[in-house]
């Protein structure tokens, strides 16, 4: 899978405008509309300065009388008025549409973010730090909101008023706008080379950005570790290391733009100087007003206003095409597991499973799982025992298609789970695992996941089947008792009950439950072992534990050693054949035990 943070892909400006411009497809009216109200604004701000030397001019001719000129100029200022008063509330329901566009695009943007990441496979998602994916979902689409609703619209106005400015520079007097626009190809270059360089400086900046959120989203979740092992000078050298890195790219960010922007403000000074002379000579000669003289001096000034804001723009337009590859990345990377366009919904399901001369790797040439064939019947309970990386929890894996194999077949009643939906598939799957996952929320809200259709008598009934009840009893609110970040005001015991009542309230047909009593006290295993006991009568169960005193009532016990099934039968079976599950359980018990068990 390819890394989203150090992907170098130089994509095509043209490529990422025509791909970010689909998500203003919807809402293309308000887009179109905000953009004529833009340009109303832009023409009636182009007005002053002329009507300013229009004004001037006729404040100095002789053969108009003082009342005309205070009329005129009376006129004048109220249309100016009317004008600016106009131009305001323009831009203000202007200001209001983009907004509304970029909130509601950045909205889009980061539902198709994360819908992709949760179709995106275990195993890809493994792949990837968590800070970084948050970046990609928070960060990046405000970037791009802030690129609809400023950078693009602001280059245009850019654009439109350097047209317009350069129009009338020309009508007032084609030889100075010449002499103006002297400078104008060394702007252009100047451009050509910054759009270069701050392009390379934002896309290291995203990159040292999501390095840096990546490392805190980590490090924060595990200072429990950090601390206990006294590795704090460690961690601080290292978060120094990659913020260093962050500064020094900001910094080259500055830098660029640092000597962009006052080499555009010399250029424009020196048109300036030069338009300045030749209208002075121009105004002695008679060949331009005092007026015109005036108003070429102001668009002269509002001309190269544009040029340098385009800077601003170009600076707030890379930080949006950068934040947009790395979204793009995560959005064209195609989900390793996907439904079969046949793939069938499952009406029933009957728990028995089947595995075909399996072989699964994680790994190219490292193979997990070697030929793995056994069958699992109907209301079976089945342990997998073995040293670790054995490959029993792969099997596990393998069945709700956290990933899927590389030959061989698994089969689900008969089907090949490739053919089953996986939504389906998993409807039907309960599983408790060792390392429980409890989001913030109340305990009910943990237990049903937020889906309405439980109802509080079957949230009550799991909670009272799986013993939780217990621990609700001592707990003033009960089932709405909150629970903080990750579970962490729970004990391990009480976490892997809360996950044990989320399962069983799902009524699963087959139950999966993988190391899910390594780290609890006995008196929660025991009380989790007399719920798994009423659950092996009504519904197929599959064991990792590496308690051999858990699974002895088990239907079939499979030891497996190095990817390979080696041994299979029933406790008392396993034992008297002295082998592999024989020398486990001697581990676990006193000898002479364990020979009068056989």
């Amino acid at each position: 899978m390819r890394d989203f943070n150090e992907s170098t892909q130089a994509r095509q400006d043209s490529h990422l405008i025509r791909r970010l411009l689909s998500y203003l497809r919807p809402y293309s009216w308000k887009f179109v509309g905000a953009f004529l109200m833009m340009i109303l604004t832009t023409f009636s701000n182009m007005v002053l300065p002329l009507a300013s030397g229009l004004s001037v001019d006729l404040m100095v001719r002789e053969d108009v009388t003082f009342e005309t000129k205070m009329i005129a100029v009376a006129i004048g200022a109220g249309i100016l008025l009317l004008m600016m008063v106009l131009s305001v509330f323009v831009g203000f329901f202007q200001n209001m549409m983009l907004q509304e566009i970029g909130q509601t695009v950045t909205h889009d943007l980061r539902l198709q973010v994360f819908k992709h990441i949760e179709n995106l496979s275990i195993g890809q998602i493994n792949q990837l730090p968590v800070g970084k994916l948050v970046t990609r979902a928070t960060n990046d689409p405000g970037n791009i909101s802030d690129m609809f609703t400023n950078s693009i619209v602001n280059l245009i106005r850019s654009i439109l008023m350097i047209v317009i400015i350069a129009t009338i520079l020309f009508v007032i007097n084609w030889r100075m706008a010449l002499i103006t626009m002297v400078t104008v190809p060394f702007i252009v270059i100047s451009s050509v080379l910054f759009r270069k360089y701050s392009r390379k400086a934002y896309r290291q900046v995203r990159n040292n950005v999501s390095e840096v959120n990546g490392f805190l989203s980590e490090n924060l979740s595990g200072m429990k570790i950090t601390q206990v092992f006294n590795q704090e000078e460690k961690k601080l050298n290292q978060f120094k290391e990659i913020n260093d890195k962050l500064e020094k790219s900001y910094i080259k960010e500055i830098i660029v733009f640092s000597v962009y922007r006052p080499l555009i403000w010399m250029l424009a000074m020196v048109a300036t100087l030069l338009s300045i002379y030749y209208g002075i000579s121009s105004v002695f000669e008679g060949s331009l007003s005092i007026g015109m003289f005036i108003s070429f001096y102001v668009y002269v000034g509002q001309f190269f206003d544009p040029i340098q804001n385009i800077a601003d723009q170009f600076n707030s337009l890379q930080n949006g095409f950068a934040s947009a590859e790395k979204i793009f990345d995560v959005l064209d990377t195609a989900p390793d597991i996907v439904d079969e366009e046949d793939a069938i919904e499952l009406e029933d399901f009957k728990g028995q499973i089947e595995f075909k001369d399996v072989w699964f790797q994680y790994i190219p040439d490292e193979w997990v799982l070697k030929g793995i064939s056994f069958k699992v019947e109907p209301d079976e309970t089945v342990a997998f025992v073995g040293a670790t990386g054995s490959g029993k929890t792969t099997i596990l894996q393998l069945i709700v298609r956290n990933y899927d194999i590389q030959q061989g077949e698994i089969l689900i009643d008969g089907i090949n789970i490739k053919r089953i939906k996986r939504s389906s598939l998993r409807s039907f799957v309960g599983q408790m695992l060792q390392d429980v996952f409890l989001f913030s929320g109340t305990i009910r809200d943990n237990i049903t996941l937020h889906d309405e259709s439980i109802s509080e008598e079957k949230v009550i009934e799991a909670s009272n089947y799986v013993g939780l009840d217990h621990v609700l009893k001592k707990l003033p609110d009960g089932l709405d008792h909150m629970v903080r970040e990750r579970g962490n005001n729970f004990s391990s015991g009480e976490r892997q009950l809360i996950s044990f009542a989320r399962a069983v309230v799902y009524e699963p047909r087959l139950m999966i439950l993988d190391e899910a009593t390594a780290n609890i006290d006995s008196e929660t295993e025991s009380i989790i072992q007399q719920s798994l006991t009423k659950m092996m009568n009504i519904s197929t169960m599959l064991i990792v534990a590496h308690r051999l005193s858990t699974i002895q009532h088990s239907d079939k016990i499979i030891v497996m050693s190095k990817g390979e099934i080696k041994e299979s039968g029933t406790h008392q079976q396993l034992l008297k054949q002295k082998g592999l599950y024989y020398n486990l359980y001697q581990l676990q018990y006193d000898k002479q035990e364990v020979e009068s068990n056989a």
